[in-house]
């Protein structure tokens, strides 16, 4: 319970790079009160520049390298580490993160907390036998879970038999100043060829790879130009990020000829500049969790199409804020980016209510007062019984 007689919450994740469950984990440790909890990150494998977006200087984050020393020097590890630093919470996140929970009880961590925060694109539906064993077995090591989905949370009632009074939901948070509307897109940040008068720009941001399934949105957008040779002059595509998949991303808009209307910039840190350019945002995704990048353009005042899994179904209200397709229908995707394209009256509407609910339902001041009472909870209640 030091300095200051903070207690330390311990995070360990797989890895802390670009992503969905990074950026929910930095922006919780930047925003909860620095006066109520330190914070750690132990890494199962490695960070990357990404660790540089933690605003606070006390927070160290340590990478164990998993794939090197392998399971049993990393369990070693973690013991150690749980040893020297004594966290008052070990908080793991995904299946990775479940390697933490015994060497953290042998070390005598009192309280752990699990999250679940999406899906593998291996495992979509969680039907794989190995891996919820795996979560059974580590389950009474866990003081309390949290998901970031219901759907999620059903997964870990239904699936793997876990009493709901010991599972917290928790929707993602986002910075709703931050990731804002602006009078005009700032289009300097564009290409040339997509700043010109009239530019419908749909725009998709996140990490390229499988479960992202970005191969269906250019497949819906080639389809869309070709049998609306019209659009054209006016329809462009922007896939911000990076990933393993990229360079087939490009080979596959080449093979469509619509490389002249794509843009793949890689990776961009100034995403809420961006995301003001956009006119439409698609998250074409085999599953998810929740989304933070949904969650980003939602704030920005974008209509959102999505795929119809997971997640994406709690935070979209169909006809409302945006679109739903069933997942790989690229004539279903195909359709909706051209009636948004047509109807900037429409866009308008459902990139107004995309925003109000993000304002009303998904402020980060929500997520990080929730994450700070499922601590103070499982501190209270686990000292109760002891």
């Amino acid at each position: 319970m030091s300095p200051g007689g903070r207690p330390l919450v311990l995070h360990v994740i797989h890895h802390l790079v670009v992503g969905g469950m990074e950026n929910g984990l930095v922006n919780l440790i930047n925003n909860m009160p620095a006066s109520r909890y330190r914070h750690g990150i132990a890494c199962i494998e490695d960070y990357s520049a990404f660790r540089y977006r933690i605003a606070r200087p006390d927070v160290e984050v340590m990478a164990l390298q998993r794939s090197r020393i392998g399971n049993w020097h990393l369990r070693q590890e973690l013991f150690r580490l749980c040893r020297k630093l004594r966290p008052t919470i070990v908080h793991s996140r995904n299946l990775s993160g479940l390697d933490a929970l015994v060497p953290a009880r042998l070390a005598g961590v009192a309280h752990c907390v699990h999250g679940e925060h999406g899906w593998d694109v291996d495992n979509l539906d969680g039907a794989k036998w190995k891996p919820a064993l795996l979560r059974r077995l580590h389950s009474p090591l866990v003081s309390h879970y949290i998901t970031v989905s219901k759907d999620l949370e059903r997964f870990l009632v239904n699936r793997l038999g876990i009493a709901a009074s010991r599972i917290s939901q928790i929707y993602n948070g986002v910075d709703t100043v931050r990731f804002a509307p602006s009078p005009s897109k700032p289009v300097d940040s564009l290409p040339l060829e997509f700043r010109g008068d009239g530019v419908v720009l749909i725009g998709a941001v996140g990490r390229i790879q499988p479960v992202k399934d970005h191969a269906t949105l250019l497949r819906a957008f080639s389809a869309l130009v070709v049998d609306r040779p019209d659009l054209r002059e006016r329809l462009r595509l922007a896939v911000v990020g990076d990933g393993p998949l990229l360079g087939d991303l490009r080979a596959l808009a080449d093979s469509l000829k619509i490389t002249d209307l794509t843009w793949f910039p890689g990776a961009l840190d100034r995403i809420p500049e961006i995301l003001r350019t956009f006119d439409v945002f698609v998250l074409p995704s085999l599953n998810e969790g929740i989304s933070n990048t949904i969650l980003e353009a939602m704030a920005t005042g974008i209509p959102i199409i999505a795929s119809a899994v997971g997640g994406n179904l709690e935070l979209i209200e169909e006809g409302a804020c945006g679109r739903l397709f069933s997942v790989g229908d690229t004539v279903a995707l195909s359709r909706m980016l051209g009636e948004y394209a047509m109807e900037k009256s429409l866009r308008e509407a459902h990139g107004r209510a995309a925003r109000q609910i993000a304002v009303e339902r998904y402020s980060l001041e929500t997520m990080v007062s929730r994450y700070e009472a499922i601590y103070d909870l499982v501190r209270q209640r686990d000292a109760a019984h002891s």
